[in-house]
């Protein structure tokens, strides 16, 4: 896990090493200014010349500036390094989950995504700055403190000796204590995003069953989880405080008192050396204390690692062949003994025994009831998931064999959920192709049924739409993912029950510019309207994930009896009630 993440570290190891050298250096003078500066206080306690004095001030301030320049250029150094490596991380996971099947992408939730793009990465940064300054500064710190306080103190090194062991005890448990609240944390947190993405998706049915109240109470029940957690683990952290203190004062008595009676007896001691000693032990519980802080951030940040790196280490199912093909002649699809599932732990699978020959240029529709496995069917072909037993080709060609951009880009697809993005229309049409001129833009939109409402907005195609599209009517939404389709010019269009806002005049309309406007390209509508399809080539009956029948519209009225029903009912079930 940790050599994944040091990966992403790239062109800014020269600051990290940079930290490194300088906090080194930091270091050594900070435990060179006590040893400096008990000298100082016997020069003066034995009244030696002011000369003499004047050069150890002299040496203690060149300390100072160089400890405070040295720490100054490793705090910008590893903001440096530390930034730079949260973006690189932030944007190995963003690039990792582009390139995910829709299969990998069922394994996340949208909510985790976002946390591990965002918290997550915040505490390995922190983690990461502590790292290379704070958790190299403490231990060079609390040995060559120690080192010094020995060599200095005598007697009086035996404080550590009680203190040190008793501080490591005490901040082992506070550790052991508040881990676990931390790591139940980042758990939840996903839950809280989840409450707020699903409140911002459909904030319209929340309003329209004002349901405000419930979910302002599922918000605040995910918050005060998180605060409950987090509280309870601030307050055993809290206690490193009143820990140190203790440490600290208990140091002093102890140092002063022995120091003192020394002193009194005459034996071989000194003020400087009582003054280098407080400033060691000083030195020392600082640094267990920092040291400590360092154990309960990055045991914190260790969930938050591990949830990125699950990102990182997950490898797409889709394998692509050896010697790739970047050109797909044409728009037939042939489905072979097609089975599929969507989990290898499945129970059953969502197709089965799919055998059917689409000609290029045809226009296919499927029909059947919800949850029938339409989608499934037609997400088989630019490979959005893998058939798991059987194949799928297209213009002849394995679509296992493909380039994925040359399979998907020959291959249009406008989904049940319309997508449209924050930006203009022609920004959003140009999705199909960033290079359409504006009369393509025009003509792509006049097929589609768009152009008019479109010339309806003050600003006609440079009209702000919203993110998600929240600002125009579902048709609307509907008109402007088909033409975006259209411009893509492709050898293969999927509807999938992508007319089902629009009237059926309109619907009638676009199928007719498909006619004009892409007459080669083979046409997939799934629809539940019979009138959507009848006039197709070929019409695919599913039932439970099988093919029940295929053929034309009248064909299927003679013997299918499935079409017929559906037939009946929706031209004349009204008239029979």
């Amino acid at each position: 896990m940790l050599k994944r993440l040091i990966s992403s570290v790239r062109e800014f190891k020269k600051p990290v090493i940079l930290t490194l050298i300088f906090i080194i250096g930091e270091a050594v003078i900070e435990t060179l200014i006590p040893f400096i500066t008990a000298n100082l206080v016997n020069k003066i306690k034995a009244n030696a010349a002011i000369g003499e004095v004047m050069k150890i001030g002299v040496v203690l301030a060149l300390l100072a500036v160089l400890s405070l320049l040295f720490g100054a250029v490793a705090g910008f150094t590893s903001a440096k390094a530390s930034t730079g490596f949260a973006r690189n991380l932030r944007s190995d996971i963003f690039r990792k989950i582009q390139g995910f099947s829709f299969q990998n992408i069922d394994k996340f939730s949208s909510a985790s995504l976002v946390t591990r793009l965002t918290t997550d990465i915040t505490n390995v940064q922190m983690s990461f700055m502590m790292i290379i300054r704070i958790a190299v500064r403490s231990p060079l710190m609390l040995i060559f403190a120690a080192v010094m306080a020995y060599i200095m103190g005598g007697a009086l090194a035996a404080a550590f000796v009680i203190v040190i062991p008793f501080l490591i005890v005490g901040l082992a448990l506070i550790g052991k204590f508040a881990m676990p609240a931390f790591k139940r944390v980042f758990k939840k947190y996903d839950k809280l995003n989840e409450s707020v993405e699903e409140n911002v998706r459909g904030m319209r049915v929340v309003k329209g069953f004002s349901r405000e109240e419930h979910e302002k109470n599922k918000f605040a029940a995910a918050s005060e989880s998180i605060c409950k957690d987090f509280t309870t683990a601030e307050r055993i952290v809290a206690l490193n405080t009143p820990l140190m203190q203790i440490c600290m004062y208990f140091n002093m008595a102890f140092i002063l008192y022995i120091g003192a009676k020394l002193a009194i007896t005459g034996d071989s001691i000194d003020v400087g050396q009582i003054s280098a000693m407080l400033s060691y032990g000083v030195q020392i519980l600082m640094s267990l204390m920092m040291i400590s802080m360092i154990y309960v951030m990055i045991t914190m940040s260790a969930e938050s690692a591990k949830r990125i790196c699950e990102v990182l280490k997950e490898e797409s199912v889709m394998k692509l062949a050896d010697e790739l093909v970047y050109e797909v002649k044409d728009g037939s699809v042939v489905f072979s003994n097609v089975n599929f599932k969507y989990s290898e732990n499945a129970e059953r699978f969502s197709l089965s025994d799919i055998d059917i020959r689409i000609e290029s240029g045809m226009t296919v529709g499927i029909i059947g009831g919800t949850g029938s496995s339409k989608s499934s069917l037609v997400q088989l072909i630019p490979r959005l998931y893998d058939a798991t037993e059987g194949t799928v080709t297209v213009g002849g060609v394995d679509v296992r064999d493909y380039d994925l951009d040359t399979l998907r880009g020959s291959v249009a697809m406008v989904l049940q959920k319309n997508l449209l993005f924050a930006g203009t229309i022609k920004e959003n049409l140009r999705w199909g192709n960033a290079e359409a001129s504006d009369e393509e833009i025009i003509h792509a939109c006049k097929l589609a049924q768009a152009h008019d409402f479109v010339m309806s907005f003050p600003d006609g195609y440079d009209s702000h739409i919203e993110q998600g599209g929240t600002n125009v009517s579902g048709g609307q939404k509907q008109r402007l993912c088909i033409a975006r389709a259209l411009l893509k010019k492709p050898k293969i269009l999927i509807l999938d029950d992508s007319t089902s806002a629009v009237d059926t005049k309109t619907d009638a309309l676009i199928r007719a510019g498909f006619k004009e406007y892409i007459p080669e390209t083979t046409k997939i509508i799934i629809a539940q309207r019979i009138s959507s399809v009848q006039e197709a080539d070929m019409i695919i009956v599913m039932e439970n994930g099988h093919i029940a029948d295929f053929g034309s519209h009248d064909e299927l009225l003679a013997r299918c009896g499935i079409y017929r029903e559906v037939y009946d009912q929706q031209t004349n079930g009204g008239d029979k009630e």
